[in-house]
């Protein structure tokens, strides 16, 4: 077996954050009688500095100007609110668990900020599982620039050929793609319609296939 890590991205990938953003954006759009547009918003998924914003995007639909503090305040207590809700999705846990039985180093790789990756982490009780974690407070530049994965492989002692990567988004993709590492796309209901043809493989979930499955398949490739 060549492959000796697995690493996972966080928002999107461990648990649906992406989801509860684009719900409490809906809410609000839905005040002014429009709708959120998601493709323009998924763009930015899965890196920083998202170019689409969503208050002028408001009010370039109504035609007046928006109280964008207020606005703001609004999305992150519906935001939060949301996130309070979420727990890990389906088929996470049982990829950590096998990992963990196989003896695959187990990392994480995420463009958010460390304070976000470890609270959410730890509320789902699964921190003990990673051996090395990287964020946005560990570069310069965040995906899809290949920086994290590099640190993340580095720091696992493992060459990027020997890793696989967990991604729910086209930024992710492409940086464990660039880093080197065996890209898995695994979609959700917000980036299902990114163009993941550049991945290793492509699942609907965690639950499709057990990693040992994942494995022979890289191993052919």
């Amino acid at each position: 077996m060549t492959i000796k890590a697995v690493i996972f991205d966080f928002d999107g990938t461990l648990m649906d954050t992406e989801t509860s953003a684009y719900d409490a954006y809906c809410g609000i759009y839905s005040e002014y009688g429009h709708t959120f547009a998601l493709d323009a918003w998924a763009v930015g998924i899965g890196t920083q500095g998202n170019t689409f914003d969503p208050y002028a995007d408001l009010e370039r639909l109504t035609g007046n100007p928006v109280n964008r503090k207020e606005l703001k305040e609004r999305y992150l207590e519906a935001h939060e609110a949301n996130i309070a809700k979420l727990v890990l999705l389906p088929g996470v846990l049982a990829r950590l668990e096998e990992a963990r039985k196989l003896g695959l180093m187990i990392g994480l790789a995420s463009s958010s900020d460390r304070a976000w990756i470890e609270r959410h982490l730890t509320k789902q009780g699964i921190r003990e599982y990673f051996q090395v974690i990287k964020t946005s407070n560990d570069v310069e530049r965040v995906k899809p620039d290949p920086a994290l994965y590099r640190l993340v492989v580095e720091g696992l002692g493992v060459q990027p050929h020997e890793a696989m990567a967990f991604e729910d988004s086209l930024h992710g993709l492409s940086a464990a793609k660039a880093a080197g590492l065996f890209g898995i796309a695994v979609p959700n209901l917000v980036t299902a319609k990114m163009d993941f043809s550049a991945a290793d493989l492509i699942m609907s979930s965690m639950e499709q296939r057990s990693l040992e499955e994942i494995i022979v398949l890289l191993d052919s490739k």
